[in-house]
């Protein structure tokens, strides 16, 4: 046992001279490491074979017995630790790299030891950076196994259910003992709140951001509420912290509020995180430009090409001017043109199902904007609200439709024309003849081999259905009740009537289709307004805080 021995005298040495990265070097846990730690596993298997004795435990009290009287600034082991000394040298006495079920589960109990030793108030402290590695093993491993199947089934058919009856899966489970190690840093008492950290709290966002870097990997951002709310409860200002540690939470806390719909809290973080990383940092930051981009696209605003044209932003321009163009267009057929062309990368980023849902409103605004100036006929006369007839977005809307489903325009013959009293009726005649049956009088002729199938999401309103009067009437009243579009709709003259123009001099483009990042952040400051006026009724048990304040991001005022 002269290895064991010599093992845990270095040890107690570290635990003596509270030595935390000392103990770290020497408690690994994965496989590339000296062969002197597959030699300690081989002596113990020798002296303390796993028959359910008691001797390995005797052995570690020896090694590492309990000091009466600990001089200032110097440390003592503690039952905690000699229990996880236990646990620590049973993992190496019995792992086996090759069986992965087995290591996920010893490696899981070898965490949970050590942050039950993490949490004792005198030498915890101690095992910050022991912890943090163990942490990392873990989230690595359980990553790795989320990718195999076959092994996720074997591991989730013996994981014990919670009190409802309901497994958790292994990513919960893991994220369970990271967190509990979190929450021990959290409620450490050596420093205030906003108070330079101290102890354990100079780790509050290390395992904040390893929990986050574990669920975001497994797609199980759901489970990180909890984190963030207790966090805005109690948790020590972003500030105080490391710029690494800031721009890594605020990296993730902008992913999780765009995952669940808030794309102005997500574009504070990111805004906030890209500022704070340094220029070199070139791969970090396009990390964040990938994820700020369509926060404010999904906002409204677009990025300049001053951005799209820094390293950060390499071939971002593929893909986000052509969506760009599409949206001031009102053009669905290039706006999903753009979104097949970078299908695969936005997939890959959780990017491609949110935008190509979220932004066909901004799409429809557009769209109907354009139908307008080529229908409108403005005599001049101020006194008669200007409309946009319904029939005709219909007309249109089932033009374009055609156009999704493959139908080419034909190329007129030469000859002279003769010139139309006004552009909307040739707009009218155009579109009439592409949308109706096609004949010899058609702008539009079907491809070969019969239109295009869609998938659902493919057509303005569901595959290959023919828009129709309620279908646009439902669109345009949405875009009404959004604030994209400044009217009312007027269902038995079918309708669209825009108000406002007297307020915008006499422009009903400008008063019925508001700039839409202005309308959505009018939009969000009512929410917000009406949460607080709930607050004051007592409708409300929770305080909304200020208009800009981000959940889970904590600021010292």
């Amino acid at each position: 046992m002269a290895l064991v021995t010599e093992f845990l005298s270095t040890i107690r040495r570290f635990v003596l001279d509270q030595n935390g990265d000392g103990l770290r070097d020497w408690l690994q846990v994965e496989n590339d490491v000296p062969a002197t730690y597959f030699q300690l596993g081989q002596e113990l298997k020798s002296a303390f074979p796993a028959n359910g004795s008691d001797a390995l435990e005797r052995f570690i009290d020896k090694c590492l017995p309990e000091e009466d009287d600990v001089p200032p600034g110097k440390g003592s082991p503690w039952p905690g630790f000699n229990s996880l000394m236990k646990a620590y040298l049973e993992y190496w006495r019995d792992v086996n790299f090759d069986n992965l079920v087995a290591l996920h589960a010893s490696l899981s109990d070898l965490l949970i030891s050590c942050a039950n030793a993490l949490a004792n108030p005198t030498y915890g402290v101690m095992l910050l950076q022991t912890s943090m590695s163990f942490s990392e093993s873990l989230s690595k491993l359980v990553m790795g196994i989320t990718r195999q199947p076959d092994l996720m089934a074997q591991i989730q058919g013996g994981t014990a259910g919670d009190e409802s009856g309901e497994k958790k899966s292994i990513v919960e489970l893991a994220a369970d003992v990271i967190q509990k190690i979190f929450t021990s840093c959290l409620t450490d008492r050596s420093s205030t709140r906003w108070s330079p950290p101290k102890g354990k709290k100079v780790a509050v966002y290390m395992f904040a951001n390893l929990t986050l870097k574990l669920l975001f990997a497994c797609d199980k951002s759901r489970l990180a509420i909890q984190m963030f709310t207790n966090l805005s409860a109690s948790g020590p200002a972003l500030a105080l912290y490391p710029a690494s540690q800031r721009v890594t939470f605020l990296y993730y806390l902008g992913r999780f509020h765009f995952d669940y719909g808030h794309f102005y809290r997500a574009h504070k973080c990111f805004e906030a995180a890209y500022q704070q990383c340094p220029p070199q940092f070139t791969k970090h930051r396009r990390l964040i430009l990938t994820y700020w981009i369509p926060s404010n696209l999904l906002l409204g605003r677009f990025p300049s090409l001053a951005l799209l044209q820094r390293p950060e932003a390499s071939g971002f321009a593929n893909i986000f001017v052509m969506i760009c163009t599409a949206i001031r267009a009102g053009n669905f057929a290039t706006f999903h043109a753009a979104m097949a062309f970078g299908k695969d990368w936005l997939w890959e980023k959780g990017l491609y199902l949110t935008l190509l849902y979220k932004l066909k409103p901004l799409i429809w605004r557009s769209f109907t904007r354009r139908v307008f100036l080529l229908t409108w006929n403005n005599t001049g006369d101020t006194r008669k609200v200007a409309s946009l007839s319904l029939d005709h977005l219909v007309t249109a809307a089932t033009y374009v439709q055609r156009l999704l489903e493959g139908y080419v325009p034909l190329r007129q013959p030469a000859g002279p024309k003769a010139r139309p009293p006004h552009i909307s009726a040739i707009f009218l005649k155009a579109v009439a003849n592409s949308a109706a049956e096609v004949d010899s009088h058609s702008l539009l002729t079907p491809p070969a081999g019969g239109p295009r199938r869609l998938m659902p999401s493919e057509g303005l309103v569901f595959g290959n259905k023919r828009p129709d009067i309620n279908d646009v009437e439902s669109v345009v009243a949405g875009l009404v009740y959004a604030g994209l579009l400044n009217g009312f709709v007027a269902r038995q003259q079918k309708l669209f009537a825009v108000e406002g123009a007297k307020r915008t001099g006499g422009n009903p483009v400008l008063a019925g289709w508001p700039p839409a990042y202005r309308t959505i952040m009018e939009r969000l400051r009512q929410e917000y307004e009406e949460s607080v006026a709930a607050y004051r009724n007592g409708d409300s048990a929770d305080p909304p805080g200020e208009f800009d304040d981000v959940p889970g991001w904590v600021v010292q005022r």
